[in-house]
């Protein structure tokens, strides 16, 4: 009987002991799992004084691009003629002058992107005819490109004149002339639709002070294209005084 309850006695006490040993287990896993936790949020918590990261700026949305302008100009040289479009419909025609046959205005497609109050006119010294002509400052009389110019492919440009008697007629060395007051009001019609708008008293001062120029930039170009007859945009003319080989067409570079 003695063995069988030392025998009792000593399992009891293994019982005890492993149970005991299991808690110390448990407990040591909780420990180590909190010491865990501690390292990872230790290691996210930057330490004081540590440099931050910059912060990723948001996406900006994209600018929508401008709607395409309701104006555009077409010139036929051959019938010397400018004509306004306004949402494919003509609302004006004007008399223009266009290049001689040695110095024809060429034709193609374009867009005007700027245009200039009181030009001054610099002569194109590489060009034969111009040799010998003096810088014409703005408001000068003898100014051949009158009061406004509008610029469409550089230094070609529609522009008013001091010989309103060309208009009409193949007179010009290259450029397309057009009477001073008409220049003036397609100068502010360009401006308007391709989104350079300015309030009235701008315009007056470009009139009341003619020894300034003026120039604005259009940010939303006016086409404008340039045909010879029934011509669709191409480069050779059927007037004689209007036409001329490709030869000819290249050295049109700058007129009056």
């Amino acid at each position: 009987m003695m063995t069988m309850d030392f025998r009792r006695s000593m399992m009891m006490a293994c019982g005890a002991a492993l149970l005991a040993l299991g808690g110390c287990v448990v407990q040591d896993k909780t420990d180590e799992s909190e010491g865990q936790a501690s390292t990872a949020q230790s290691q996210q918590t930057p330490a004081p004084g540590a440099a931050q990261q910059p912060a990723q700026p948001a996406a900006q949305p994209a600018t929508p691009a401008p709607p395409p302008p309701d104006l555009r100009l077409e010139v036929n040289v051959d019938e010397r003629e400018l004509y306004v479009y306004r949402n494919d419909q003509r609302i004006a025609t004007h008399k223009v002058a266009v290049g001689m046959r040695e110095w024809p205005t060429r034709t193609g497609e374009w867009t005007i992107g700027q245009v200039v109050f009181n030009p001054r006119w610099t002569p194109p010294q590489e060009e034969s005819w111009a040799r010998d002509e003096e810088v014409k400052e703005p408001g000068d009389p003898e100014n051949p490109l009158g009061v406004a110019q509008l610029v469409y492919d550089a230094p070609r440009s529609i522009h008013g004149t001091n010989e309103p008697e060309s208009l009409g007629k193949a007179e010009s060395h290259g450029s397309i002339r057009i009477a001073n007051e008409t220049a003036r009001e397609l100068a502010r019609m360009v401006m308007e639709a391709g989104g350079a708008r300015r309030d009235e008293s701008f315009f007056q001062q470009t009139r009341q002070n003619r020894r300034e120029r003026v120039e604005v930039a259009i940010p939303n170009p006016i086409p404008i294209r340039i045909v010879s007859g029934e011509d669709s945009g191409g480069s050779s003319g059927s007037d004689d005084d209007s036409g001329g080989s490709d030869t000819e067409k290249s050295k049109s570079k700058s007129g009056n």
